[in-house]
């Protein structure tokens, strides 16, 4: 390798630097135990404690807690994610007046605040403040930047195939919801994983819109865990690396759809 591409490689290495350094300082400090972490706090573990993580687990009673962000993450996700491809491919591709206004639409919704009094009020007089399904409708309706990068893949998809499915009497709601899937899987992906991840990490609309308890994710879960254990920094790392496997172990089975999309986004985007 010569020198010219190892400085290449320089600015690379210095912003994986950056954001693996707290991740692995977090791993660091989960498998310490508390008298260490107080004696050394930056330095490397010399034992490893694993029993943190069973420990956090158990004290912080994650297990009803992840069960409740995995529905609201999957079924939310996956309805915002159906929301962006039944919006998203009629404006792509020109089957609605006016698609370049929608586009507009589209890049304006990114730029509009969190309306939560209004969300607030509309769960309210639906009767659906306090209850799974009002939370999930409003985390779904969340769609961000979902139709705006279906709209863009759409258009790497031939238009023939439109007209191919048309011609053998494939109706439009079969057509979008049977054989468009498998084309757009790579944005499809993408969309999911990035409203997976907002509903996932989302704290504020859960205190406003869950005040049971027990209807709690995980993130109020954690947020309480710190609140009792604030000063067991091995403990509090550990609950920490529990609420965030998911989303991780997620990320490294859907990465290449996220590359894809990107790719597929650009060439005709």
């Amino acid at each position: 390798m010569t020198v010219r591409r190892r400085l290449a490689y320089l600015p690379v290495a210095l912003i994986m630097l950056v954001y693996l350094f707290p991740l692995a300082f977090l791993v660091n400090t989960a498998l310490k135990s508390n008298g260490e972490f107080f004696a050394n706090p930056v330095g490397l573990t010399h034992s490893l404690h694993f029993a943190n993580f069973p420990l956090a687990w158990r004290k912080g009673d994650f297990g009803g807690y992840m069960l409740n962000s995995v529905l609201y993450t999957a079924v939310a996700a996956g309805v915002g994610t159906l929301i962006s491809l039944l919006v998203g491919f009629p404006v792509a591709r020109g089957y609605v007046r006016h698609p370049r206004l929608w586009q507009i639409v589209f890049v304006a919704m990114l730029f509009l605040p969190n309306a939560l009094v209004t969300q607030f009020q509309l769960l309210l007089r639906l009767n659906l403040y306090d209850t799974r399904i009002g939370y999930i409708l409003i985390m779904a309706s969340g769609v961000g930047v979902g139709p705006l990068l279906v709209s863009a893949y759409v258009k790497s998809v031939p238009v023939e195939l439109d007209e191919a499915a048309a011609m053998d009497g494939v109706g439009y709601w079969r057509y979008v919801l049977r054989f468009l899937p498998p084309l757009l899987k790579p944005v499809l992906s993408t969309v999911f994983i990035l409203q997976a991840i907002g509903v996932w990490n989302d704290i504020i609309m859960a205190t406003i819109m869950l005040p049971d308890q027990d209807k709690s994710p995980v993130t109020l879960g954690l947020f309480a865990f710190q609140g009792t254990y604030t000063s067991q920094w091995s403990l509090l790392a550990a609950a920490t690396i529990i609420v965030a496997a998911p989303l991780l172990v997620a990320y490294v089975f859907l990465q290449r759809y996220l590359v894809a999309s990107v790719v597929g986004s650009a060439v005709k985007g």
